[in-house]
C-alpha cells in the first residue's frame, strides 16, 4: 500500500491527534507511531485535520497507463522470408489480388495486419495455415513493379514492427517512392554490385552512405552517379540470399523508398521554415 499526504480528502480520525492545533512536526510524528488494524475500516471526519491522511491500496500487479499507441505499418528493411506469389489477377469483385505462399510472416497474423511485400505496405485481407491475400490498389499497381510478378515469383516480406522490435535496418514506412531499373549486376569477390537507375525526382533524396530500401531491403547508398542518373550498392553473400534482388536480371524494375528524412528536410527549406529564423534574428 502507499501513503500520501494532502491537505483535503480523507482523514484518519482526531483520536490519533492531539486536540491541539498540530505542528507540522508533531503530525509527522503521530503519522510514523501510527499503525492502522484495518484499513478498509478507516472512517472520514467533517473537519479534516490540516494534515491528512490517505492509505491507498497498490494492485499486485500494477499496469501503469501508456499515453502511446502501438506502432503499426512501419518496417526495419530487414527481410523476414521470401514468399511465393499464388496468383495475381482480378476479383470477382473488381478488386485486384495478390496471394502468397509464406511461413514466418504467418506467425500471428491476424485480418487487417500489414505485411510488406518487396517494400509494399500492403493489408492482409485473408489468410490460411500456409499463404495470405492482400488486396492491390490502382495507385499501388502504377507506383510499384508488383504488376510484373508472376505465379512462382518470390517476393520479400517483412510484417509490421511492433513497439519492443529491434530496429535492425532504418524506418522503413512501405510507401514506394517510385521504381529503379537494374542496368548492371557486377560480382566482386563472393559480394555482388548492383546499379540502379531512378528517375531524377528520386535521385536528389539519394545520397552516398545514405539509406534507400530496395524491393523493402534496407541497403546502404555506395555511389551516386548523377550524370547517369544512377546509383549503385553491394549486397553481402549471405544477403544475396535472403532477398530477391540478385534473382532479378538487367532492366527488371525494384521499388525504391527514399529515407523519409530527406523529403522533411526539403519540406521545411521550401515552406520558408528556415528563412522565418533568419529573419527573427
Amino acid at each position: 500500500m502507499a501513503l500520501s499526504f494532502s491537505r483535503t480528502a480523507l482523514s484518519i480520525t482526531q483520536q490519533y491527534f492531539p486536540s491541539k492545533k498540530p505542528t507540522t512536526k508533531s503530525t509527522f510524528l503521530n503519522l510514523l507511531s501510527y499503525k492502522p488494524h484495518n484499513v478498509n475500516k478507516l472512517s472520514t471526519i467533517s473537519k479534516p485535520n490540516p494534515f491528512s491522511l490517505t492509505i491507498t491500496k497498490l494492485s499486485k500487479n500494477p499496469k501503469p497507463k501508456s499515453h502511446f499507441q502501438p506502432v503499426r505499418s512501419l518496417f526495419t528493411g530487414i527481410v523476414e522470408e521470401m514468399g511465393t506469389v499464388q496468383h495475381l489477377g482480378d476479383t470477382k469483385d473488381g478488386g485486384f489480388d495478390l496471394k502468397i505462399e509464406a511461413k514466418t510472416v504467418l506467425e500471428g497474423v491476424h485480418l487487417g495486419d500489414s505485411i510488406a511485400v518487396n517494400g509494399t505496405c500492403l493489408t492482409v485481407t485473408d489468410f490460411t495455415n500456409e499463404d495470405f491475400t492482400v488486396g492491390l490498389s490502382p495507385e499501388t499497381l502504377r507506383k510499384t513493379s508488383l504488376i510484373e510478378l508472376k505465379t512462382g515469383s518470390l517476393v520479400n516480406l517483412e510484417r509490421a514492427v511492433q513497439p519492443v522490435s529491434r530496429m535492425g535496418g532504418h524506418f522503413v514506412q512501405g510507401h514506394v517512392d517510385g521504381t529503379g531499373v537494374i542496368v548492371e549486376k557486377k560480382p566482386e569477390g563472393d559480394s555482388l554490385w548492383i546499379k540502379v537507375k531512378a528517375d531524377q525526382g528520386l535521385l536528389k533524396y539519394i545520397v552516398p552512405k545514405g539509406f534507400i530500401a530496395v524491393d523493402g531491403t534496407s541497403l546502404t547508398v555506395v555511389d551516386v552517379m548523377e550524370e547517369e542518373e544512377c546509383f549503385n550498392f553491394m549486397l553481402v553473400a549471405y544477403t544475396q540470399q535472403k532477398v530477391v534482388i540478385p534473382l532479378k536480371e538487367v532492366s527488371q524494375k525494384v521499388n525504391l523508398e527514399v529515407d523519409i528524412l530527406g523529403k522533411y528536410v526539403e519540406r521545411l527549406l521550401s515552406s520558408g521554415f528556415v528563412d522565418s529564423f533568419k529573419g527573427s534574428s
